[in-house]
């Protein structure tokens, strides 16, 4: 463990081995760091946090802060933080608010570049990548894999599947579904991430599945889109795939689903 002589950790603080802390970093005594988590210099780290195994974190940095909530008084929300991240410069994420659970939780292995921000109450899921300037308001879900472009942001309260890419300068105040393209100032659906699936090793057939599936629920007539969802899922009973993006729009929300483009710039 290695700790600047201008770092300040404060008394209570959890440091596991390897922990490396350099100039100028501020600890809370609320806060637990993993093995081998590295703060560069200049990070703040406050409240209920804890960070697992394995996390860089670059200058800048503010986390565990308290949700920016009008007249919020509420000291016991949680932030946690999944093993090998990597929070690039600015950053911040706040803690859960009691609006909610209580905690803002972030999966394993995200990179999130700089300035990105993560909202009180917000749960994460692994393997994501926020660039430059992503910013989710508070309740927000985010599945696992899921790719934001520069600038953009989601409302509070929204969904954005497993698997979506959210285009850069877009705004999303609509669900995404899992494994889509959503791009526009207000977001639309483009089709399917077609590279991803791809990259994800999804067969033919599968992939193909899932195309049909979109068309259909989204372009389809007769019936009601939930009536078509139901459809595709008997339809193509045994794809996972079709079944998780089925049950994300039967599931109940808080904010309507995001629709696909007017025919004729079908992606999927």
């Amino acid at each position: 463990m290695a700790v600047h002589p201008t770092a300040v950790v404060e008394d209570g603080a959890t440091l596991g081995a390897g922990v490396e802390i350099g100039p100028f970093c501020h600890v809370g005594s609320r806060v637990t760091l993993g093995d081998g988590v590295t703060l560069l210099s200049h990070v703040s780290i406050t409240g209920i946090t804890s960070i697992a195994k394995g996390c860089k974190i670059y200058p800048g940095a503010a986390l565990g802060g308290m949700s920016q909530i009008r007249d919020n008084d509420f000291t016991d929300g949680r932030l946690e933080i999944g093993e090998a991240c990597t929070l690039r410069e600015m950053v911040s994420m706040n803690v859960g608010s009691k609006r909610d659970k209580g905690v803002t939780r972030v999966g394993a292995r995200g990179f999130f570049m700089a300035g990105s921000h993560v909202g009180h109450d917000c749960i994460v899921g692994d393997d994501v990548t926020f660039a430059n300037s992503v910013a989710l308001g508070g309740h927000s879900v985010i599945g696992d894999g899921v790719i934001f472009g520069g600038l953009s942001a989601v409302q509070q309260f929204c969904r954005v599947g497993k698997g979506a890419m959210v285009g850069g300068l877009t705004g999303v105040n609509r669900d995404v579904i899992p494994y889509a393209m959503a791009f526009g100032d207000h977001a639309e659906l483009a089709g399917l991430n077609l590279i991803g699936l791809k990259r994800r090793g999804l067969s033919r057939d599968t992939i193909n599945a899932m195309r049909a599936t979109f068309r259909s629920v989204f372009y389809g007539s007769g019936g009601s889109l939930a009536d078509r969802a139901r459809e595709a899922r008997t339809k193509y009973a045994g794809v996972v795939e079709v079944a998780e993006i089925v049950d994300f729009i039967l599931a109940e929300a808080k904010q309507e689903l995001c629709l696909a483009r007017r025919r004729g710039g079908d992606a999927a």
